[in-house]
Parts: structure tokens; C-alpha cells; sequence
């Protein structure tokens, strides 16, 4: 999960783009406290993701809020569900609906999506994994809805695990050098521990990268039936990761042609946002009689 200052850094920040003028509309509208209450509700089946930062952002907008319920976040969430309810000043509610409902939206959106990638592959040895396709700046946000959803995560940043990829190769090739002899580089120079991945697209790749001793080979863009073959070369000797067109059509196949791990960039950069909206409406106050009915 992100941490505290995480989580506020990036609240600050949405504040700031909605916020910065106020709430010209409320303000025109509104120009003394209503008491209201808010409730989230869900319009589908999803993986709930951001109430964290969601109640955050009420809290920040007015500390005068009160969450007086709200879902976990990993929650499997059914349509028509209410996943938070708020109580304060329905200025302070309506500042900060908007930024709250996309937190929510967008993070519900990967975990769900993320779900479904495993629920594809479950009772198959593949590990579904994120990428760094990410949103700049939300890179932490959105790694934790994957976890959320089920996956884990890949590289946090380029500091995190020596993968050498197609540019690098290319750059190699004006050296002379191939894909073996750079696992072999990358092995001497990185900092100790770090697994070797390396990118193939060919069979013959492959093989260059089991001669160079790669922890892990990154079959990219392969279909199914040429995962299978790799795998079969691989035979044990490294962890076999699939990437690349991977959709919730193949995934499927993608597992059972012997995939350890399974990186799919659409669950951080494609995910749809999930249906979820907030009404607000005045709350009687304590002890204001009721209109009688006529």
C-alpha cells in the first residue's frame, strides 16, 4: 500500500488542478453551510481500489467531514452497492466529489481489470504482472490497485531489475555484442542479486539467452503456439515471462503454454474506469421536526 505521504502528495496535487480558483458555482449557489451527506455507489460488478485515497480527500478538502462508512479496499464489490457514505457541509462534498470519484474510478478500474486477467489464468502456475505504463506521477497508486486485483507487481523503477530490452540490444549490436554476452555484462557490472531478463522474439534469441545464463527470458510478442516451443526450450533452466498482445481472449492460452509470469501493460495504461457516482443531498438536522404531511 502506498504510504501516508504518498497518497497525500498525490491528493495535493489533484487539489490543486480542481481547486486552485475555488468553487465558483458552489460559492454563487451556496453561501452558507448545508448540512448533506454523500454516498458512493457502485453501477457494476468491480474490485474496490482507492478508498484510501478517496477518504483522503474528503478529509482534506474539510476536516469537518465524517467518513461514516466505507468499504476496504480489495473489497469485491457488487452493482448497486454503497461503498462510502460522508456526512459535512455539502459545499465542502461537492468541492471534493470530483477529485474523490476519479481516484476511485480509475484504481477500481485496474484492480477490476486486473481480476479479471487472474480469474482468466487461476488453477495455471502463470503470475499476472504489471509493467512501468504507467500514469506519470500515479506510478505507486496504480501498482497498488494491481495488487489489489490480484497481480503483482513488475519493476517499480529502472532501478529495480536489470531487463534488457530491444533498444538496448540494437545499441549493442553496433559493439558486436549479442544477447548472451550482454547477460554475461549485465551479470558483471550489475549491483549483486538482481536478476538478468532479457527481451527475445525468435527461438534462436532464446537460445542465445540460455547461453548467456539469463534468470529470466522475456518472450515478447510471441503467439502461443511459439510460447510453447520457447518454454520447451527453456526446459527449466530460466523463468519463461510473457509479453506483449496479451488479451483477456489468449491469456488463457498464453498460461497453459508454460508461462511463469504473464506482463500485461493495458492493466495500468488501458483500464477501464469503473461506473461509480455520488449524490448528495440535504440532511435534516438534530431535532429539526419533521414536515407533516397534509
Amino acid at each position: 500500500m502506498p504510504s501516508a505521504e504518498q497518497i497525500r502528495t498525490a491528493i495535493r496535487r489533484a487539489l490543486d488542478e480542481d481547486l486552485a480558483w475555488g468553487d465558483v458555482t458552489t460559492a454563487a449557489l451556496f453561501p452558507v453551510p448545508i448540512p448533506a451527506h454523500g454516498t458512493v455507489t457502485a453501477h457494476q460488478k468491480l474490485i474496490l481500489a482507492g478508498m484510501a485515497v478517496a477518504r483522503e480527500v474528503f478529509t482534506t478538502v474539510d476536516p469537518g467531514i465524517r467518513v461514516v462508512r466505507a468499504l476496504k479496499d480489495g473489497t469485491p464489490v457488487k452493482k448497486g452497492q454503497v461503498v462510502l457514505t460522508v456526512q459535512g457541509d455539502a459545499r465542502s462534498l461537492l468541492m471534493a466529489e470530483r477529485v474523490a470519484l476519479n481516484f476511485l474510478q480509475h484504481l477500481s478500474g485496474i484492480a477490476t481489470l486486473t481480476g479479471q486477467f487472474c480469474h482468466a489464468v487461476r488453477s495455471s502456475r502463470a503470475i499476472i504482472l504489471d509493467t512501468r505504463k504507467t500514469t506519470p506521477g500515479l506510478r505507486t497508486l496504480q501498482k497498488w490497485a494491481v495488487t489489489l486485483g490480484g497481480g503483482q507487481n513488475h519493476r517499480h523503477s529502472l532501478g529495480d531489475g536489470i531487463l534488457i530490452k530491444d533498444n538496448h540490444l540494437l545499441l549493442l549490436q553496433g559493439r558486436r555484442i549479442g544477447i548472451a554476452q550482454a547477460c554475461i555484462l549485465a551479470r558483471k557490472h550489475a549491483p549483486h542479486g538482481l536478476r538478468i531478463n532479457v527481451e527475445v522474439q525468435t527461438l534462436e534469441q532464446t537460445r542465445e539467452a540460455l547461453r548467456g545464463e539469463a534468470d529470466v527470458i522475456l518472450l515478447d510478442n510471441m503467439t502461443p503456439s511459439l510460447v510453447r516451443k520457447a518454454v520447451a526450450l527453456i526446459h527449466g533452466r530460466a523463468l519463461a515471462e510473457v509479453s506483449g498482445g496479451v488479451t483477456l481472449q489468449n491469456v488463457r492460452e498464453m498460461a497453459e503454454a508454460g508461462a511463469d509470469f504473464i506482463s500485461i501493460g493495458a492493466l495500468t495504461h488501458s483500464a477501464p474506469a469503473a461506473d461509480l457516482s455520488m449524490d448528495i443531498q440535504p440532511r435534516r438536522l438534530f431535532g429539526q421536526p419533521r414536515k407533516q404531511g397534509r
